[in-house]
């Protein structure tokens, strides 16, 4: 299956897609991705249920959120509200090693996104704090990326021995699907997700191509 991994609806800040226009957009323009995951800026959405749509349109859509450290954006697969309690999503200066372990603690996983952006991404930071410590796979294709920030992923993590992941960063329709993550077994729901990243059994793929 391939599942985007980062996406972001009108719940963000920046974001200007409905998810139900993501739903159409992928059938009328016969993406190859079978689903997408809901990664919203500094919060995790609670109140939203797209089982509905997904069933209509054959899709699997899951939530998560992109969270700010003080290494810049990360991932977050697995939210739960013990999670919630952890840690204040809204913060923009939280400290990834922590973050890491704690989303362990609590059943998900934590996953630096564009670690080859200026200022937001991961590998802009470790010159200035070291190597941190618990990161297992980064966002290697980003939909969003210039010049080469997918190339300074793809190298970081390639020497650090980092998995790799793909999302769009899609923050209007038409850009989701231009990355994505390939995983060998159905994804159903979140826990499947979750096991599949945690037992490293994926690969990014490049779509914008």
């Amino acid at each position: 299956m391939l599942i985007d991994l980062h996406t972001h609806s009108i719940k963000s800040d920046d974001g200007r897609a409905k998810v139900d226009n993501y739903c159409k957009w992928i059938k009328s323009k016969a993406l190859p991705i079978d689903g997408f995951v809901l990664t919203e800026h500094r919060q995790f959405d609670l109140e939203s249920n797209y089982s509905d749509l997904a069933e209509e349109f054959g899709l699997v859509i899951l939530k998560g959120s992109e969270i700010e450290t003080e290494y810049g954006h990360v991932l977050v697969f697995g939210v739960n509200k013990p999670l919630m309690k952890a840690f204040d999503f809204s913060s923009i200066d939280l400290p990834l090693e922590e973050v890491i372990a704690t989303c362990e603690h609590h059943g998900a996983i934590a996953v630096p996104c564009h670690p080859g952006r200026p200022k937001v991404g991961m590998f802009a930071h470790t010159e200035e704090y070291g190597i941190p410590k618990g990161v297992r796979i980064v966002e290697i294709y980003n939909g969003g990326s210039r010049e080469n920030e997918d190339q300074i992923a793809i190298d970081n993590a390639e020497v650090h021995g980092y998995r790799g992941i793909g999302g769009s960063d899609s923050h209007i329709v038409s850009h989701i699907g231009r990355c994505a993550t390939r995983f060998y077994r159905k994804i159903n729901g979140m826990h499947d997700l979750i096991d599949n990243l945690k037992g490293l059994e994926f690969e990014a793929v490049n779509l914008k191509d």
